[in-house]
């Protein structure tokens, strides 16, 4: 049986809340024959606070904006240098739950770090991918009509001095680590496509590549 398409849309360097609107959007108004997608992005210096975020977990954010989101989770921050993946993403269609979904979101993080030597893992009741305890990548996501929005935040190569501005999702003291200080000749482009390629062996699509409007 084949795997069922999902656009992939590269959308670039883009502020984080016209992205976020825009999923609101597409999730609002899709249909039941409209293909998931999968938008890939970097977001200039920002934090986001999900629903169940204490704003006692912002210590100091200084000149970055803080913004109320709609997804899970407490509070994290984006970056350049840092690949943000928003799986789209009608489960009941594709047959998933969404346990499935950020186990098989993790998966594919975990096998990408793979590909570098070096040995990630899922934590209980913490979402995201760790590597000897410190976290490389957060997942915060929404279910709305049986389909997703929100999704992941892989550190490749970027400043992670905002990360101490906060407890990252909530914990205090969590120790944020990336990729780049991990393996040599990481490049975020070629990150980029091997997460795709292992989120889509995990997740069960063949990807196809379209314009971002």
């Amino acid at each position: 049986m084949t795997a069922p398409p999902i656009n992939v849309k590269h959308l670039g360097r883009c502020d984080y809340e016209p992205v976020w609107r825009d999923m609101q959007k597409f999730t609002d108004e899709r249909g039941p024959d409209t293909y998931d997608e999968l938008w890939l992005v970097e977001h200039p210096p920002v934090f986001t606070q999900g629903l169940a975020g204490k704003p006692e977990h912002v210590l100091a954010a200084g000149d970055i904006p803080v913004i109320q989101v709609d997804r899970g989770g407490q509070v994290t921050y984006h970056g350049p240098g840092q690949i943000v993946a928003y799986p789209m993403i009608d489960l009941r269609r594709h047959g998933i739950g969404v346990k499935s979904l950020v186990h098989g979101i993790e998966q594919a993080i975990i096998d990408t770090v793979g590909h570098y030597g070096i040995t990630a893992a899922r934590k209980d009741n913490a979402p995201g991918v760790y590597v000897d305890g410190a976290k490389i990548a957060s997942l915060g996501l929404r279910i709305r009509k049986a389909c997703s929005f929100h999704g992941l935040a892989f550190n490749i190569d970027m400043d992670l001095e905002p990360f101490q501005r906060i407890n990252p999702c909530g914990f205090s003291g969590l120790e944020v680590i990336q990729l780049a200080d991990l393996a040599k000749g990481v490049e975020i482009k070629a990150v980029e496509t091997q997460l795709l390629e292992a989120f889509c062996d995990q997740l069960k699509f063949t990807a196809q590549h379209v314009k971002a409007a």
